[in-house]
């Protein structure tokens, strides 16, 4: 039997007297998109950082195609193929577009190198519609550019496993057509992604599944249209409109 992409089993990361993840499980087939939704604070972005090692869960633990990665460092789960962008996008500011992007080949999980790693850095870097600035220092990027760069970025490594942290965040109305498109290229290519998102248009066209999160405990899973007919969805998340 092939094992899940990736398992979360009673995850709990504590800190101090919060519990921010509360004995949280579910797991993610081999080329699914899976949405992580829920309000503000519910945990999610705490669950991608226990995933993807910026955190050590208090207990539990996480496994990548059966082994396991809870507990080890971020570059470690980097090197076996999980990748990620952040909620408040982080670039290599002393790098241009391109040196950014090659970082990702360089140290990730396929690794690549030299003329190799430029030529695949150039051409993801064209595929999230920064063809032409290559060389443009990340600095003197607008925050969508940068956001670009830094999604160029985790594919560069050609991850197992990509986590998506309010990609679309802050992304004006024809701008979020283009982001919804390209992560739906992404679905379909067979990628495995967990994305956690407010962008409920996003969640219903993009996830397979949904997991929900309120105040660090999983309060639903299923089909996206079941899972947000929830009661307790409901009452939890999709009942306050500023957050939908």
């Amino acid at each position: 039997m092939t094992p899940a992409a990736l398992s979360v089993r009673s995850a709990r990361k504590r800190f101090g007297g919060l519990v921010a993840v509360n004995d949280v499980s579910f797991d993610l087939r081999p080329g699914e998109l899976l949405g992580l939704i829920g309000p503000n604070g519910s945990g999610k972005t705490t669950m991608l950082n226990l995933i993807s090692g910026a955190l050590k869960p208090t207990a539990g633990e996480i496994t990548l195609a059966g082994e396991r990665i809870s507990g080890l460092a971020p570059h470690r789960i980097a090197q076996r193929g999980v990748a990620r962008t952040f909620q408040l996008v982080r670039v290599l500011p002393g790098l241009d577009a391109l040196g950014n992007v090659m970082a990702g080949a360089v140290f990730g999980h396929s690794r690549a190198w030299g003329g190799e790693a430029r030529d695949m850095a150039a051409a993801l870097l064209s595929r999230v519609g920064l063809s032409g600035r290559e060389h443009m220092p990340v600095t003197a990027m607008t925050y969508i550019d940068q956001k670009r760069v830094e999604l160029a970025r985790a594919l560069a490594s050609d991850p197992r496993l990509l986590l998506l942290d309010e990609w679309l965040a802050g992304l004006n109305p024809s701008e979020l057509r283009i982001g919804i498109s390209l992560i739906d290229e992404l679905r379909r290519e067979g990628r495995t992604i967990v994305m956690v998102e407010h962008v409920m248009d996003a969640i219903r066209s993009l996830c397979d599944r949904c997991v929900v999160m309120s105040s660090g405990r999983l309060i639903a899973e299923g089909g996206v249209d079941e899972t947000l007919r929830d009661p307790e969805v409901i009452r939890a998340y999709l009942g306050d409109d500023d957050d939908a």
